[in-house]
Formats: C-alpha cells, structure tokens, sequence
C-alpha cells in the first residue's frame, strides 16, 4: 500500500532532511516535488493545494526557523498535515445504543461490499464480542444472497434469509426485527450496488434507511478508484446520511489518492480499510499510523496488535518456558513459528508495517512473497517425529526422502535447515524470545532512528 508515493515523498524529503537551516528557496524546491508526488498518487487537487499550503505556512514560521534541526521539524510538519488531511484520530463506529444497533452498508458495485459485510461480521465478533445478523437486500444481482450466507458461514455470523422477490424495504425491516427478538446485538445490511450513481437507486437506499434508522451508514468504495472513490462518497453523502466510509483493496493500491482525499472532500471519517481477500482482511484506519507508513517509517503498533490478537498465546508462553528451561529450540517449534506468521498475513503483509521498507531496493520487495513459508511448512511435515525433535540426524539420504516427500529439492531442504540454525541461535540469545516480543522489542524501539 502506498509504495509510490512512499517512495516518491521520502527521495523529495531525504534532500532537506540535513539542511542546517531552511529558506523559501529549497521549502519551495522540496514542496514542488511534493505536490508532484500527491498528484501521481490520485490525490484530488484541493486536497494536494490546501496540504501544500498549510506545510509551507508552518515550514516558513517561527517553530522551524527556530528548530537546531529545521530538515526533521519540516518532515515532522509533513506527518502532521497528513495525519490532519486524514481526520486526526480513529473513529470507532458508533454501537452505543438499544440492541440491535444497525449498520446500513451502500457502494457501487465491484467495490467488495458484501465481502466487507462479512469482514465486518468477522472483526465485531472477535474484537467487540458482538453476536451479529447479517441480511442481504440485494435482490437484483444474482446469487448476492447466496454469497453472503455462504460467507456468513464462514465467519460465524447468523444469516437472516431473504429471497429475491422480497422488496428490499421489507427484508431490512423484517432482518432488524428478528435481531431485535433474539437479542443480537448487531444487525448489519447489505445493499444492491449499482455500475454507477442513479436516482432509482438513491431512492431505494433512502428508504431502507428511513424504514430501519442505522446508527451507522457505511458507504464501501474501491481505493484503487483514487480521487474517484473521494467524489462517488460525496455523492452518496450528499444524498444520504453517511457516518463514514470503508477503503477496500487497499492492498492493490499503490498510490493512495482515495485515503488522501476522503476525508478532506467528504467530511465523513475513513473508519477500516481492506486490506485483502479474506475475511480477517479488515483493518481500523488510524489516521497517524497511515501517515507514518507515507513516510517510509512503519506501523509497528498495528503490527503489535495483529500478533496479539492472532498469535496463540499458549503456545507461545510454551515455547518461552521451554527456552528459559534450556531445552532447544526444535523444528517443531520452528513451525510453529512460521504458522504464527502465515497467521499473521505473512511476510508481504507484514512488509510496509516495517520501519526502513523506504531503503530495501525495489527488486528485493518483488521477491518477496509467502511461496517459500508454505514450502518451509510442507518440508518439516514431511520429516518423521525423530526428525523434527532432534535435526541433528537429518543426514543426506533423509534429505532425499524429505525432498521427494514435500515435492521440493535439496537445496530447498539445506536452505531451511540452515535458516532454522540461525534462529535457534537468535533463540538462545533472546531467551524470552518468539514472535510477540520481537514486535515488543521493537515497540521499544519507537522513535529511535525517526526523523523527529
């Protein structure tokens, strides 16, 4: 997510980062290459004009030009103003009200809305502990409904039936009826998208709303969309009450635009982003850690938050016993490992959490992929017990029955033998160590190596 801008906005800023004192001259070369890196990046042009403008008012005051290191307080004001164009801090939804609270969800079609209703299903259930009803009122595409009860399965989520004759008014009203009666606690409904914004449309949703009174109206939009997604919300917004907006396919966007400009052009507060296709895919937006990944310096905190709520927390007190007991650090637990870290999303997901990505060559973020984890994975469950607990027996005719058995070579078979080696000796070293106090460690870490 944001790799062009990411990269275009640090190599603009990298140049004033050690000016010893700051003029309009190089604000204004270093604010031009700016402004041309959000204009790229599909950031609407008032956005881009305002944000320049507030930088350069800051950068040409009196808390730069008194600052011992004026190149890391512009930078400092560059956070700043993203992190305001964006909405200052996360907004949570809204569920403060008599059960069932209703979320209404609108969009156009393509833009993953009914995935997102059953990602959103997914993260209440598991971060709020809600019991959540879904419902579809989306009677004209065909298999709509089918597809959201085959997803609500998934998640767990209870699926109140609908039919497509139904009138898409009355399976709202009758989906927020029964969440009232068994005492659910959310209901959220999915509407029928449209390939673009018509009056017939506007009108349906106006009286689905009306009929069953949402507490929150999430308008869902396709990211990759840009400045497009920021002017198809305020259409919607200026037709219906929204309370907020859901980015989805963030993890195919590159360039930002629509995160950039919503906020600014809708006055309605990104609340998630989708960042992928299955459903534990959905992300809060928080508007200071996307700004701190603009700029190439991570986002360690929701890397922090994946791992606690996705790591076993079981396994992991095991293994960090026995460690501290001095027992070695096997190829079992080595797995284990790596299943934490598929859990995770995986190393690509994991990558533009990561202080310093900005430096790793291009060529080397294009190699990075989960192909060689599920490898990894497959290779130690082809070993027997014996050699899982004790790799030391692995000797080479045992390698050519691995390599047979997992479908791989020797050299895949010699690469992770030699990758678990130097993890059980950072092991030994961490003694506390596994996946969740690497991330604390670098927690820690915050603010060491930041540009201000």
């Amino acid at each position: 997510m944001f790799d062009n801008l990411t990269e275009r906005l640090t190599q603009s800023l990298k140049k004033i980062r050690g000016q010893g004192r700051l003029t309009e001259n190089n604000i204004q070369d270093t604010l031009r290459e700016v402004r041309m890196a959000l204009l790229e990046a599909d950031v609407a042009l008032p956005v881009v004009k305002d944000f320049i403008e507030h930088v350069k008012t800051r950068a040409l005051g009196q808390e730069v030009q008194s600052s011992l290191t004026p190149g890391q307080a512009l930078i400092k004001i560059v956070n700043e103003e993203l992190i305001a164009i964006m909405g200052s801090a996360h907004e949570r939804l809204s569920l403060a009200t008599q059960p069932p609270a209703v979320i209404l969800m609108a969009g156009l079609q393509g833009a993953g809305k009914t995935t997102t209703v059953a990602k959103l299903a997914r993260w209440l259930k598991e971060n709020e502990r809600k019991s959540v009803v879904v419902a579809s009122a989306d009677v004209y595409r065909p298999a709509a409904i089918d597809q959201l009860q085959t997803l609500a399965d998934e998640v767990s989520a209870e699926f109140f039936p609908s039919d497509p004759t139904q009138n898409p008014v009355d399976i709202a009203r009758n989906a927020v009826e029964y969440g009232r009666k068994k005492y659910k606690d959310i209901v959220i409904i999915d509407t029928a998208g449209r390939l673009h914004i018509d009056d017939q449309m506007m009108e349906e949703i106006r009286q689905i709303h009306a009929a069953i009174n949402p507490i929150e109206t999430l308008f869902v939009v396709d990211s990759m969309t840009g400045q497009d997604a920021a002017n198809t919300a305020k259409a919607f917004g200026d037709a219906l009450t929204l309370t907020g907006v859901i980015l989805t396919k963030t993890d195919g966007d590159a360039r930002g635009g629509a995160a950039l400009s919503v906020r600014h052009i809708t006055g309605k507060p990104i609340k998630f982003l989708g960042v992928g296709e299955k459903t534990a895919a959905l992300e809060r937006f928080h508007p200071d850690r996307i700004a701190s990944r603009i700029l190439g310096m991570g986002d360690v905190l929701s890397l922090i938050e994946d791992a606690e709520r996705k790591i076993d927390k079981t396994k992991a007190e095991k293994l960090v016993k026995k460690i501290q007991k001095g027992k070695s650090f096997d190829l079992n637990d080595y797995r284990d490992q790596l299943l934490q870290l598929k859990n995770l999303g995986g190393v690509a997901a994991m990558f533009d959490k990561l202080p310093g990505m900005t430096n790793v060559p291009q060529h080397v973020k294009e190699k990075v992929n989960d192909k060689e984890m599920i490898q990894q994975i497959a290779i130690i469950n082809s070993m027997t017990k014996q050699e899982r607990a004790f790799p030391d027996v692995i000797n080479n005719s045992r390698k050519q029955r691995i390599a047979k058995g997992s479908g791989t070579d020797m050299q895949n078979i010699n690469r992770l033998l030699k990758q678990y080696d130097q993890m059980q000796k950072m092991m030994k070293k961490f003694k506390k160590g596994n996946l969740m106090n690497m991330l604390r460690g670098m927690k820690g870490n915050l603010g060491r190596g930041m540009p201000f």
